[in-house]
């Protein structure tokens, strides 16, 4: 069981490793030399990206400035540091405003932090199991939002007529009888 606190963050990205169809997303956070990254799926990523936009849009929206303009964060193209290996994969996230300190936090746990035995044999920390949680400026959550929104529509292009993903061969449509296009 281990619990990270990046507070100040370095770098918090999503990414994503092999090729559209067959992508594995990941976060990726960094303080110094203490990398952690976990695994999650693509829905998990464009919801998260999805609410910090809406946070931000409510809370501090004047603060919350695009990358690359004055005042925002630097744009993060680069992909996810490597050489690496998926610490544990992400069941919940939750996403918090910090008012006193006008920071938006992230946690990511790999069980629900409500959900609590019947009778522990120890004392068990609140945060049980494989935690981070993550603090960003608002110009740091909107570059965040902005790259994994650009990162799951980087995916395979949607058929015209059912919304499902299309392969490279086609697929068989349900809105077409089954037949491929």
């Amino acid at each position: 069981m281990t619990y990270q606190d990046f507070d100040p963050v370095d770098r918090f990205v999503a990414g994503t490793v092999g090729p559209a169809g067959q992508r594995a997303f990941y976060l990726q956070a960094r303080t110094g030399p203490l990398v952690v990254t976990v695994g999650l799926e693509k829905q998990q990523v464009s919801i998260l990206a999805d609410r910090v936009n809406d946070v931000l849009d409510q809370l501090a929206p004047g603060a919350a400035v695009e990358p690359g303009e004055p005042g925002g964060a630097p744009e993060d193209t680069d992909p996810l540091q490597t050489p690496f290996d998926e610490d544990w994969h992400v069941q919940t996230l939750s996403l918090a405003w910090d008012e006193d300190r006008q920071r938006l936090v992230i946690e990511c746990h790999d069980h629900d932090p409500d959900e609590q035995d019947d009778a522990p044999a120890e004392p068990v920390a609140p945060l049980a199991g494989n935690s981070i949680r993550v603090s960003l400026t608002p110009a740091q959550a909107r570059a965040f939002a902005r790259r994994s929104n650009a990162l799951v529509a980087a995916g395979r292009p949607p058929c015209p007529f059912c919304g499902n993903p299309l392969d490279p061969t086609g697929h068989i449509c349900p809105r077409a009888n089954g037949y491929k296009r």
